[in-house]
């Protein structure tokens, strides 16, 4: 798809930055309705809350797939959606909101790695740096933690960040789909699929999702999560990225653990150790320098993430 116009910066980088502050919710909300359902149930709701108010576009952007394309938009969706979100939530439970935050601080430098190894784009010295720094961080974070009922855990830790491995070959195949089609036909058609499979895993995995017994902090939660964190981050996200180049705005996913990890620490409560401390600020350092220094070309992918 060719490139738009910048046509205003200001705007565009306030959208991007907006976008990337309410993805570093997510945790947050999804830790308040996790204590009242299972993971499957939350995942369930969030994308449910998010189809329901992007139905209009589907009357509005009609899909030209071909059979091919079909098919790798499902296999794309089933990775994106109840793979990749599952398997977040069920280490969010297992782990800490600031912990799995700062962990969603590697998704910059697991592009560049990932770009390197199947888009053949060569890493600079900056770049390998970066990527170094970050898994020592990393490393920090997750041997770091304390652990105990309602603290982080290594296993928690380990399953956000299998999460985010998985998120890279979705962002990598809805870059491919979205080089011949419009953005945002392929990623809201790629939701809907991937909520019809939340809609037979779920039941099937976790049982049928609550529906009674559940406080309204919970629903509210579930709906500020979907409606405010996946609708209207994706919208906001490829709308800015109509107006500043990629490249530019790719520093302000950085907002995302910031954020969160800040809410898990003065909302809930959570404690983070110094080697936590350490650890996530070499997260987001090494995020920022290879977003900002490394000569590395992958940040094109990210208007993609959701």
């Amino acid at each position: 798809m060719p490139s738009q116009p910048i046509q205003n910066r200001t705007l565009g980088f306030a959208a991007c930055a907006l976008a990337s502050s309410l993805w570093g919710c997510g945790f947050f909300f999804g830790k308040i309705a996790l204590a009242e359902m299972n993971p499957g149930a939350m995942v369930f709701y969030r994308f449910a809350f998010a189809c329901l108010v992007l139905v209009p576009i589907l009357f509005t952007h009609r899909p030209h797939f071909s059979g091919r394309e079909w098919g790798v938009l499902a296999f794309s969706a089933f990775l994106g959606v109840p793979v990749q979100f599952l398997l977040q939530f069920e280490g969010l439970k297992l782990t800490t909101v600031s912990h799995a935050a700062l962990m969603v601080g590697l998704m910059p430098v697991i592009l560049a790695l990932g770009a390197a190894i199947w888009a053949h784009e060569r890493m600079d010295l900056i770049g390998w740096i970066a990527i170094s720094a970050s898994t020592t961080g990393a490393a920090l974070i997750a041997l770091g933690g304390h652990r105990g009922a309602g603290g982080s855990s290594l296993t928690g830790d380990m399953m956000v960040v299998a999460s985010l491995i998985i998120a890279l070959f979705w962002i990598l195949m809805n870059k491919q789909m979205m080089e011949r089609h419009n953005h945002l036909t392929v990623t809201v058609y790629g939701l809907m699929i991937g909520m019809l499979m939340l809609g037979v895993i779920v039941p099937l995995r976790y049982g049928m999702p609550p529906v009674h017994g559940v406080s309204w902090k919970a629903w509210a939660a579930l709906a500020a999560s979907g409606v405010l964190c996946t609708a209207t981050t994706t919208s906001l996200w490829n709308w800015g990225l109509t107006q500043v180049p990629a490249s530019q705005a790719g520093v302000l996913l950085n907002m995302e653990p910031l954020l969160g990890s800040l809410l898990g620490v003065f909302v809930l409560s959570e404690k983070l150790g110094p080697s936590a401390w350490a650890g996530g600020g070499l997260i987001l350092a090494s995020a920022i320098t290879l977003t900002t220094q490394s000569k590395t070309r992958v940040q094109e992918m990210e208007h993609a993430v959701l």
